[in-house]
């Protein structure tokens, strides 16, 4: 069997050794800090809609802050609770309930110079609008909102932007603009392996087999759980065949 197909047999089974995680007044950090925002998403606050406010920060915030979930905070019944930290204090901010909240929330830790809660509000609402359409085969409409939204220059959740307009490139044929894309949002997000999916499915398309198969093993490293989902078994396997096709003509 040929080495290029064995190789990308492995990505479906095992990992590739990596090459290259009471409410008080909580001081906005400097522009330069960590800032880290928990979302808890265990029962009683994921009743409250914590799992919603979750992807709204996760879509609202600027690269350098780590928003992620997390257990119980306390307090339970006055969630969602969201957990933050700043180089030097950290908080517990109750009834973070709705992304307008969780906006004004990062516009605060942040500071109304780093962040522009309204018009980060803005930009998330118009690509749930584009992403929407692209869910609906209407790409043309989905790629004109993103790039509509990159020209917001708003400093939160570009990744997902460039990211969704790269699927939405890919559908309406325009290739070296959907690899460009998933080329920015891994710039903007390089540990984000979605990104990483998407420039392995450019790559795919025109036809740089083998490139696509190290974009797959960048993002299987990443994330090695992908391994188990449908959506990276099925790239897998159409990559197989390509490459079984071209050492086979």
């Amino acid at each position: 069997m040929p080495m290029a197909v064995a190789r990308v047999t492995s990505l479906a089974c095992a990992p590739r050794q990596a090459q290259h995680r009471r409410r008080h007044s909580l001081a906005p950090p400097c522009a330069s800090g960590a800032v880290e925002v928990r979302v808890c998403t265990n029962r009683t606050c994921a009743r409250q809609g914590g799992r919603e406010v979750l992807a709204a920060l996760a879509g609202l915030a600027p690269p350098a802050v780590d928003v992620a979930s997390c257990g119980c905070l306390g307090r339970c019944g006055a969630g969602p609770n969201v957990a933050a930290s700043v180089p030097g204090s950290a908080a517990v901010f109750g009834h973070v309930g709705t992304a307008a909240r969780g906006a004004q929330l990062l516009e605060h830790l942040l500071g109304p110079a780093e962040f522009d809660a309204a018009l980060g509000l803005t930009a998330l609402a118009t690509r749930e609008k584009a992403e929407a359409a692209l869910e609906k085969g209407n790409a043309d409409e989905a790629e004109a909102l993103l790039t509509e939204v990159i020209g917001f220059n708003a400093c939160g959740g570009l990744h997902l932007v460039y990211m969704s307009r790269s699927k939405a490139r890919l559908e309406i044929g325009d290739i070296p603009g959907a690899l460009g894309d998933a080329e920015e949002a891994i710039r903007i997000a390089p540990r984000f392996p979605q990104a990483h999916l998407l420039r392995g499915d450019a790559l795919f398309a025109m036809g740089e087999y083998s490139v696509a198969e190290d974009a797959y093993a960048d993002a299987l490293d990443l994330d090695p759980s992908i391994r188990r989902s449908k959506s990276f078994r099925a790239r897998v396997e159409r990559l197989r065949e390509k490459l079984v096709s071209a050492n086979n003509p």
